[in-house]
């Protein structure tokens, strides 16, 4: 089974006190404005946009870009704007108006300020970019969204006739308001389920045909781009009988980075934890955690045991990482620079088993990694299969502070109790 960096996140959130870990996962999510752009590229129906950085930008609005109604809405990767607030005390990231002049000022409270909400860390988000939209007179509003579902073996599109809310909160409270559509993914979509779809939306005769078109670009874009995700709420009927995606939000497939390189050059990594950019340089999968054990495992399923068994023995795991089947010692090297810049991070368990990768080249970066950062935290190594008698005998006469267990139960209790030993010098050291 392989594991997209994005499961791999949303896994890991089960490790913190066996809760929802807080802290913000995120691998490629694109900013709405950039959404907009992608979905603008396919064809499909959306407001008329621009998108400012600053307030130079925002000035002679009327002559750049005049519409009946603005919608100025700050560009973060969080939900629940509209009831945020910023550091500067402005309230709201989404704002509407119909005087242009009120336009310039609104955006000067936003760009450069830090927005807070429901989904933000406590100090917010800084805010680099707004996006100023023609407001929609919104008739009717939908839910529409395609996602690749392993149960089904591929594309399935999720529709609903109530949109704009929570989606969550519709299924829970009217189950019978949303239906799943199975697409065959050699077909794609039909003309017959695009109109089985729209029917489902209960869009009129009238306009039928239209929301049939966005149905199709939709599914267009969803494949095109390799997204995982495409979810619009809300698909909007209008007044004047369009049909426009209103808000949207794609998710990709981490692996089809090498054919999106233009999608995956606009993630902005200013909102990802340092560590996990830094680790992504180097090919590494790393994810941050809130315990005080750092691990560093090859193989995504073997992670989540080792994971698993230091909580088993009563400790918490600080970070998943996975070095890789091929990993060299360059490699090693930049794990152990990453898990001891943590200093949460109190001991380390290397777990590794050599089946692609060579065990002695995992001991020879471990060893000189622990030479040259002049590692001061117990470290405990379980190695096994590829070359590990050579591997053992480098780690033996390295002279280096090295607890060796011949398994994995060995090396947690091992690592959980290094711990504890740490601790148990601390506080003599305090008495003395």
């Amino acid at each position: 089974m392989s594991y997209t960096l994005r499961s791999i996140g949303r896994i890991c959130q089960l490790y913190q006190n066996n809760q929802v870990f807080t802290t913000q996962i995120r691998h490629l999510n694109l900013l709405e404005c950039h959404s907009k752009v992608l979905l603008q590229n396919y064809g499909v129906n959306v407001q008329k946009f621009i998108i400012v950085e600053n307030s130079l930008e925002a000035k002679d609005l009327q002559s750049k870009f005049k519409v009946d109604e603005y919608v100025i809405k700050a560009q973060v990767l969080a939900g629940g704007r509209g009831l945020g607030y910023f550091d500067n005390g402005f309230k709201g990231g989404v704002h509407l108006t119909t005087d242009p002049s009120k336009v310039l000022p609104i955006v000067e409270k936003m760009v450069g300020h830090r927005l807070i909400t429901k989904q933000t860390p406590k100090e917010g988000i800084q805010v680099k970019k707004v996006m100023i939209a023609e407001s929609v007179n919104i008739k009717r509003e939908t839910y529409f969204s395609i996602v690749m579902d392993r149960s089904f073996g591929g594309p399935v599109i999720i529709a609903s006739p109530s949109g704009g809310t929570d989606i969550e909160a519709v299924a829970k409270v009217t189950p019978h308001l949303i239906k799943t559509f199975p697409v065959d993914i050699f077909k794609g979509i039909t003309n017959d389920i695009a109109k089985e779809v729209s029917e489902f939306l209960k869009f009129e005769t009238s306009i039928k045909e239209k929301a049939i078109t966005e149905i199709k670009r939709l599914y267009d874009l969803f494949i095109n781009v390799d997204a995982t995700q495409v979810e619009i709420n809300p698909l909007v009927e209008t007044s004047e009988g369009h049909v426009i995606s209103v808000d949207a939000k794609i998710n990709f497939d981490d692996n089809a980075q090498f054919r999106q390189k233009a999608i995956f050059q606009l993630d902005d990594k200013s909102e990802s934890d340092p560590q996990e950019v830094e680790a992504a340089k180097h090919n590494l999968n790393y994810i941050k955690l809130n315990g005080e054990i750092g691990c560093m495992v090859n193989g995504a399923g073997l992670a989540m045991a080792t994971m698993d068994i230091i909580k088993l023995h009563g400790g918490e795991p600080a970070n998943f990482l996975d070095v890789g089947g091929g990993v060299n010692e360059n490699q090693v090297h930049k794990a152990f620079q990453i898990l001891t810049s943590d200093p949460n991070v109190k001991s380390i368990l290397v777990n590794v088993f050599g089946g692609i990768v060579n065990c002695a080249t995992i001991a020879s970066g471990i060893i000189n990694a622990t030479k040259a950062l002049r590692l001061k935290v117990p470290l405990v190594v379980r190695l096994e299969g590829t070359n590990v008698e050579a591997a053992r005998k480098l780690l033996k006469e390295s002279g280096l502070p090295i607890t060796y267990a011949d398994n994995l139960e060995e090396a947690a209790q091992k690592v959980v109790n290094s711990l504890n030993i740490s601790d148990n010098k601390k506080a003599t050291n305090k008495k003395a």
